[in-house]
């Protein structure tokens, strides 16, 4: 298989990538308390459409569960499988997480709306694992299931 097929922006590949996805890690998921902001809203409605959702939060130290669920602070750190790994980090700052994404292996991970990196998304990509690259995965989830 070419590795460029693994770098999905077309209708049938996000919404095959959506139906084959039921665990999703969010990294740079936010707290309740930023409930006004995509880091947290976006996690809470894909909650509510059935996903379950594992919190990594980069900031709020203190925090322990986000949704109702524990925090995690690293992928690493996650018992089982990971389908999707939903980022909420600056373009500047994936390289930094690079190394556990190949490391953890989920099977897709989407970068949200604002966030791209050509060579972060290629490394993914030649390594099989399937990338979306700024979209919002909330707006896609409504228009495309």
């Amino acid at each position: 298989m070419n590795w460029k097929e693994n770098l999905i922006d077309d209708a049938e590949g996000l919404r095959k990538l959506i139906a084959d996805t039921r665990r999703i890690a969010v990294l740079g998921i936010r707290s309740e308390r930023y409930a006004d902001r995509p880091a947290h809203f976006v996690p809470a409605y894909l909650a509510r459409a059935g996903y379950e959702i594992i919190p990594i939060p980069v900031y709020e130290p203190e925090v322990k569960e986000i949704l109702g669920r524990p925090v995690y602070r690293n992928l690493s750190d996650i018992p089982g499988a990971i389908d999707m790994v939903d980022v909420f980090r600056r373009s500047d700052q994936l390289a930094g997480h690079l190394d556990e994404l190949l490391r953890v292996r989920p099977k897709s991970v989407w970068l949200q709306s604002g966030i791209y990196d050509e060579a972060f998304a290629g490394m993914l990509a030649r390594a099989g694992i399937k990338v979306v690259q700024d979209r919002c995965l909330m707006v896609d989830h409504r228009r495309l299931v």
